[in-house]
């Protein structure tokens, strides 16, 4: 009977791991849409309008950042939810 426990527990274990990897990968695909927004507009705007390309570029780098931002607190979630 404890050797059922035992490997039940492990089985417990590595099905948490895996599902903090699943949840690394969902939470990279926003922050991965973000970038590819923010990077696509910034060179539409900036063909638009290349008098105005500082500003521009300094947006850009700043959505930039925030959107790397949530990726980055979705790769330190999994480790701080998990229940060990």
């Amino acid at each position: 009977m404890s050797a059922e426990l035992v490997n039940l527990a492990a089985t417990n274990l590595s099905i948490q791991g895996n599902l903090g990897a699943v949840a690394y990968g969902l939470a990279a695909i926003g922050p991965g849409v973000g970038i590819g927004v923010v990077f696509g507009h910034s060179i539409e705007a900036m063909a638009r309008q290349p008098e105005a390309m500082p500003v521009i570029r300094t947006n850009m780098f700043l959505g930039f950042a925030l959107c790397e931002v949530l990726a980055l607190l979705g790769l330190v979630a999994p480790f701080i939810f998990s229940a060990k």
